[in-house]
């Protein structure tokens, strides 16, 4: 009959350093299904590299090593940790229980990787545990549990997914006496239920318990004594249907979750540390541009309320400098005249300003006259909101009337007194009010678009300007599609008025998308800056991981013993990394759309938009993928053996 398990001239040796130190020489083992053996010796005999060997934590040098006769030296890394979940449960001397977690979830970990429902899981791990005596310590954490009940917790972990074999490394080492008789009493029972029984001890006095005894010195095996004859294998074999497997890997990622917020729970102060990179980084980004997509919202909007199919038409810059005072006199009223007669235009609208002190009652107030025609309105996007507007009777007439701006009406009838028919003072000279704009708000640059009133051109440069020329002439095109055209014939016909090229002409079109890119532009750089706070939390969590790795190599190490394989501790690490990231970003979100509502709170323009939050997520989770991916493939990477040899 084919042995449980058969090791044949099994060598092992270590190298450190470029030296080699041969631990086991040419050892050779067969153990049937059910029996129960104790192998004794002495601190460095070999005997723990001798388990690792039988666990399959480790692999030997050379040598042939057989389970149910089958060669484990074919096996890759997942295949054995497969075969460590079907065959082998493990109770170590020092517990090897995960402090973060309750004795019931501590037995749950080896179904977990055997792809066993939770439902189902839950309720084995609480029949092994009550069959232990601990049915009232199920939700205790390890450090609430005495070392007897740890152990025997090790034990249940052992079994859950039905342990043919049970490797016992030093059990009772780290016991009282009465506890440690409790243990072997406990393994005694496991193996009369058909458990094959492997006890690795270096005390006589535990190993005498045992039905046979296999002594290790120095690498080699120097007795093998049965003392009982070996039993018959119907009930090991019937160990092997005790727990069916599920998918063989971790039940559902809600698992791994639950796992990854329990054990960043457990550092919870150096959790919080690392949120913040991402935090403070996420929510820059949808602050940044909330505030850069709302400002340039605002612009843009002024911009299009004065229209994409508008020329301004203006002195030239070189006039303006060699003026010596004022306005240099290019631009007329009759240049708009003529301009009207350019095909494709609407409209030419000449304005001229000056600053003007106004006086009603006791009230004086200074503002900006501004000198214009009945076209006004309509070129600027601009309605009435009381009363009407300057007429071409007006304009004939020269008649002294005036249109004012909301926050003039405001000022100087403070009362809310109806402005219309009301005299006002302009520079001492009396004005009839026959409107009141509807509210503009601020320019583009922060300006108060409605301190302002409005004369009639002509009534204006004779009364209050003093001049003849105008500071500008807005201008309508019918077709927008040939602006540029109608653009370059109005230049050409000012420069054969002018004899000279006086006058610049801006296509508002042109200046809406050289906003547009510039505005773009600087998100971009407000984007990047905020981004480098997303990079400096990305590198945060990369630190995180990597300690909690070193920390809990002894932890992977018993989930590798107990059936994680490599892609299984890979995943576990890979969400703790996202779930950082997850609720930073989360938490970054509500702070950056906070500090949002907080800048629209003192009127700044801000435009809160589906787009730049799930961006910031977005990269808030990409983050915790980039980061977390190298901490999380070494850990995966770790063998278990050392990992569970780590300090």
């Amino acid at each position: 009959m084919t042995a449980l398990i058969s090791l044949k001239d099994v060598t092992k040796t270590y190298f450190n350093d470029g030296f080699a130190v041969e631990v086991l020489h040419g050892v050779s083992l067969d153990i049937e299904a059910g029996e129960f053996v104790a192998i004794i010796g002495q601190s460095g005999s070999g005997k723990s590299t001798l388990m690792n060997i039988l666990g399959c934590l480790d692999q030997p040098t050379t040598g042939t090593y057989l389970i149910d006769g089958e060669p484990v030296s074919d096996f890759e890394t997942d295949d054995l940790a497969a075969l460590r979940r079907r065959t082998f449960g493990f109770v170590f001397q020092s517990y090897n229980l995960i402090p973060t977690a309750s004795a019931r979830e501590n037995v749950e970990v080896p179904a977990i990787y055997a792809g066993i429902s939770a439902r189902d899981r839950q309720e084995r791990a609480d029949m092994l545990l009550s069959s232990l005596k601990l049915g009232d310590r199920l939700d205790h954490r390890p450090n609430q549990l005495s070392g007897g009940q740890q152990q025997r917790v090790s034990i249940a972990r052992a079994l859950m997914n039905g342990g043919r074999v049970i490797l016992a490394d030093e059990p009772t080492g780290a016991l009282d006496s009465q506890s440690g008789e409790e243990v072997m009493a406990l393994l005694r029972r496991m193996h009369q239920d058909g458990h094959t029984i492997i006890l690795i001890t270096h005390s006589r006095e535990v190993a005498e318990a045992a039905d046979r005894l296999i002594e290790i010195r120095d690498g080699r095996i120097t007795s093998d004594r049965a003392r009982k004859p070996r039993p018959s294998s119907t009930a090991a074999a019937g160990l092997q249907r005790a727990v069916k497997e599920g998918s063989a890997a971790i039940a559902d990622v809600s698992e791994a979750i639950k796992m990854a917020i329990r054990a960043l729970h457990a550092n919870l102060f150096r959790t919080i540390l690392t949120l913040l990179g991402i935090v403070i980084g996420v929510g820059s980004v949808v602050a940044m541009l909330a505030i850069g997509t709302g400002a340039q919202n605002s612009v843009l909007d002024r911009i299009s309320s004065m229209g994409s199919d508008l020329l301004l038409v203006r002195p030239s810059m070189a006039n303006f400098r060699g003026a010596s005072g004022g306005i240099p006199v290019t631009l007329i009223p009759a240049d708009a005249d003529a301009i009207l007669e350019v095909p494709n235009v609407t409209f030419a609208v000449p304005e001229m300003t000056s600053t003007v002190t106004l006086r009603h009652g006791n009230i004086d107030y200074q503002t900006t006259a501004n000198g214009t025609v009945p076209q006004f309105p309509r070129a600027k996007n601009w309605a009435v909101a009381s009363g009407e507007f300057i007429n071409a009777d007006d304009m004939d007439t020269y008649a002294p009337v005036t249109v004012l701006g909301q926050t003039v009406a405001k000022t100087l009838f403070p009362d809310g007194g109806n402005p219309l028919g009301q005299y006002v003072l302009v520079n001492k000279i009396p004005f009839q009010v026959i409107g009141v704009m509807s509210e503009k708000g601020a320019s583009a640059g922060g300006n108060d678009q409605d301190d302002v009133i409005l004369v009639p051109l002509s009534t204006g440069g004779m009364r209050i300007f003093g001049q003849r020329n105008v500071r500008t002439i807005t201008v309508q095109v019918a077709d927008a599609s040939a602006i540029d055209l109608t653009q370059d014939a109005i230049q050409a016909l000012l420069n054969e008025r002018h004899k000279a090229q006086d006058t610049q002409i801006t296509n508002m079109s042109s200046v809406r998308e050289a906003f547009t890119e510039t505005s773009n532009t600087m998100k971009l750089f407000l984007g990047s800056v905020a981004a480098i706070s997303l990079l400096v939390g990305g590198i945060g969590v990369m630190n995180i991981m990597l300690v909690s790795v070193r920390e809990r190599t002894r932890e992977i190490g018993v989930r590798m013993a107990t059936g994680a394989r490599q892609r299984d501790i890979l995943l576990q690490f890979l969400i703790e990394a996202l779930v950082v990231s997850a609720i930073g970003g989360a938490i970054g979100v509500v702070l950056g759309l906070s500090v949002g509502g907080l800048a629209q709170a003192f009127g700044l323009p801000v435009s809160f938009t589906v787009g730049p939050v799930a961006l910031a997520f977005a990269c808030s989770f990409l983050t915790g993928l980039v980061f977390g991916y190298l901490p999380a493939r070494n850990a995966s990477r770790l063998q278990p053996a050392v990992a569970l040899g780590a300090d």
